[in-house]
């Protein structure tokens, strides 16, 4: 006989580690390996330092643009203030 368990949902919220949000978590862990990519690359065609310099500010970088784009929420959406007509062969012209 199966056994009934109840299952936690998350009660719609979104995944947070370390301060990041839901599709943040992603961009986070992108710029850890494309520094730690760029970082090694770099160390081993040019100099050891060069390379730790590039891959301690890829990182640092990439996190920090993590964080301030997080600011901005997790559905930010450009909005523009213009106002758009559209003719009937579907142009847009802005005024």
């Amino acid at each position: 006989m199966a056994r009934k368990y109840p299952v936690y949902k998350g009660l719609q919220r979104p995944l947070i580690f370390k301060g990041f949000k839901g599709k943040f978590i992603y961009w986070g862990i992108a710029s850890l390996l494309t520094g730690l990519v760029f970082g090694a690359l770099t160390m081993s065609l040019v100099n050891m330092w060069l390379g730790a310099m590039v891959l301690i500010g890829f990182i640092v970088g990439g996190l920090l643009f993590t964080a301030s784009k997080q600011k901005g929420g997790l559905h930010s959406k450009s909005r523009t203030s213009n106002i758009y007509i559209l003719n009937h062969y579907g142009r847009k012209n802005l005024i």
